[in-house]
């Protein structure tokens, strides 16, 4: 694992706190500062806090930036990037919180965030994970809760059903999910140190589907929880010069999840079943207007193909120094 710069703010060796906010940043400095200015501004008063921001090799100051305007946040700054698993499972090692807040530095919490997932985990001892309701940035919700990835899944994916029977994000009260997106999770730290925190194996994507799926095996529950909310800016480029690696990572993630858990042969199934059903999309597509024929190609031929291409752990491991 990546060693943190010298530099880096200490770890307190203070006692534990209620709530520690973990997060993960990319060279995203003006996005970082909005979120830590909303932890500041809705962290409920009742509750002890450390904030712990890991800065992913960035180039654009993001680390200087934290240590000058919020000096009691501990950076740990890295020498060369890692993936998110990696970078999450680090800052849940840091941790001193009985709960840890997963967050991206383009996730922003809204008021009530926190504290409504604390509520969640502290009146259900069973559960080792609670997801807020992701908004993008132009105010809309989106899906953020859904059952796990399998065969069943991919076949209802290619009934274009899938919004409809597998996503779980739905309703106004906290219920009981398979996994949920990680741009805004509070873990209970207890549950992720017995299942061994995330797989460094996944760089990005279906590591908190892995995740969860662990703590499932492992007893623990995984909530989704409505009236807790924040806003996540991050979206898929349609921009394959820099969209492709991601989309390669995506379906690549895919298909070790597949492989972890439900073996070679479910995995090639889910494989194909996908394609099938990008590559109507793509065929829809030609008659479309401004329809994205390009990014849907690309999803098809990497989901039959996940191995082939340059993805975004490739990228980065060409990069590091």
């Amino acid at each position: 694992m990546n060693s943190p710069s010298p530099a880096d703010n200490p770890a307190s060796e203070a006692t534990e706190v209620d709530l520690s906010y973990c997060v993960v940043n990319n060279d995203g400095r003006d996005y970082l500062m909005d979120c830590l200015e909303a932890i500041d501004r809705f962290h409920p008063a009742a509750l002890s806090r450390e904030v712990l921001v890991l800065d992913n090799h960035s180039s654009d100051g993001s680390a200087e930036a934290v240590r000058e305007r919020f000096p009691e946040a501990v950076v740990i700054a890295l020498e060369a990037k890692q993936g998110k698993a990696a970078n999450d499972s680090l800052l849940l090692e840091r941790a001193r919180g009985r709960y840890c807040l997963l967050l991206n530095e383009d996730s922003e919490l809204r008021a009530g965030a926190a504290e409504e997932l604390v509520a969640a985990l502290e009146s259900d001892p069973e559960a080792g994970a609670a997801g807020a309701q992701l908004f993008d940035g132009d105010g809309n919700p989106y899906a953020c809760a859904w059952k796990f990835p399998g065969v069943e899944a991919a076949f209802i994916g290619a009934l274009f059903l899938h919004s409809r029977l597998t996503v779980q994000s739905q309703g106004e009260t906290t219920r009981r999910v398979d996994w949920a997106q990680s741009s805004a999770l509070m873990v209970r730290r207890e549950a992720a140190e017995q299942i061994g925190r995330l797989d460094p194996q996944f760089f990005v994507y279906y590591d908190e589907c892995d995740f969860c799926k662990r703590l499932a095996d492992a007893g623990w529950g995984t909530l989704y929880v409505p009236s807790a909310e924040a806003v996540h800016h991050n979206q898929l480029s349609t921009d394959l010069s820099s969209g492709l690696p991601r989309i390669v990572e995506f379906h690549r993630n895919r298909d070790l999840y597949m492989r972890k858990h439900h073996g070679r042969g479910a995995a090639l199934a889910v494989r194909v079943l996908t394609a099938w059903a990008y590559g109507l999309r793509t065929l829809a597509s030609l008659f479309m207007r401004n329809a994205p024929t390009s990014v849907y190609w690309a999803h098809t031929r990497q989901a039959l193909f996940p191995y082939q291409g340059e993805s975004l752990a490739d990228r980065a491991s060409a990069a590091n120094p």
